[in-house]
């Protein structure tokens, strides 16, 4: 089974520090079974750490951090957590002395589920050079070859760091519609990092955005941006001294006489909070996934909440 209580992956108050610095601080993040999850945040936010721990590659300091059910910290779990899951590393590093050819023959036999049918449809689809030595690849080609050795082995969790890194804009498309084709038809789990929001946006159901190593955000991304609105508010007579904002205005914004507010619920209250300042006008937008990263990830000496 890929299923734990729903769930494929799930940490509670995950900590890790290196030499005194907080990496994660307290980290809460769970995966539902079956779901496409973008996690997401700035370099050195605590995505990479996270994956390492998740992956048995380190030890958290404290709180715990499971996958499949099993614990990702005990020595013996992680080793069967591991022959589970097909993981692309950010580095895209790869025996360099064999060829494409090599690995795969290599790497067939450890898993007994391996799909030579997959293997042979993404032979074709990226144009891997099957005699060519892993150390003549270009990124973009490595990344192709870490996919498909991370699909055919038959994982019920692919773990993807940059997954489209180096790739050009028609293999990117090819590569997206293919995670999606197999979470879909075959119930595999796909947890990935990247700071391409637009691709995280075509594909994922569910994201986390992690900022100093917490979340900060997470949920079903329609329902997050069904829920946050963009408010451009102009105020005439200016923003009220020492005005307290209600519940839900994330992030507030002020140029001038023109204020723009994130807000991520409650917006029928700040919207009648807006109405109650002299001679306001507004007008409320929706948000995509770039906006929301934006507002929470970038300090802003204009923000005043």
């Amino acid at each position: 089974m890929n299923d734990f209580a729903g769930l494929s992956i799930d940490t509670k108050e995950l900590r890790k520090s290196f030499k005194g610095r907080a990496a994660l601080n307290g980290l809460n993040l769970q995966v539902p079974a079956g779901s496409i999850f973008g996690f997401l945040g700035r370099n050195g936010a605590g995505k990479t750490t996270t994956i390492k721990i998740l992956m048995g590659m380190l030890r958290s300091d404290s709180g715990g951090a499971k996958v499949f059910g099993l614990e990702a910290g005990n020595p013996a779990q992680s080793v069967e957590v591991r022959s589970r899951i097909g993981f692309v590393t950010e580095d895209k590093e790869l025996y360099p002395y064999m060829s494409v050819e090599q690995i795969i023959r290599f790497t067939r036999p450890f898993f007994p589920k391996w799909r030579d049918d997959l293997e042979r449809r993404y032979l074709r689809m990226f144009d891997l050079p099957l005699k060519k030595k892993i150390s003549d690849l270009s990124k973009g080609m490595r990344s192709k070859l870490m996919l498909l050795l991370a699909i055919c082995h038959g994982a019920e969790l692919l773990i993807l760091d940059e997954p489209t890194d180096g790739l050009d804009p028609a293999a990117v498309e090819d590569v997206l519609r293919e995670l999606v084709a197999i979470a879909s038809s075959q119930g595999i789990t796909i947890f990935f990092s990247s700071h391409q929001l637009t691709e995280v946006e075509q594909i994922a159901d569910n994201i986390c955005i992690i900022d100093k190593g917490r979340a900060i955000v997470t949920g079903v991304l329609d329902d997050l941006k069904a829920r946050y609105q963009r408010l451009r508010v102009v105020l005439p007579a200016g923003l009220p001294a020492g005005v307290r904002w209600v519940d839900g205005v994330e992030n507030v914004k002020q140029e001038g006489r023109t204020v723009s507010i994130l807000a991520s619920h409650n917006v029928d209250a700040i919207v009648h909070q807006i109405e109650s300042f002299p001679s306001a006008s507004f007008e409320r937008f929706p948000v995509g996934l770039k906006e929301i990263f934006l507002d929470h990830v970038r300090s802003d000496e204009n923000a005043l909440v």
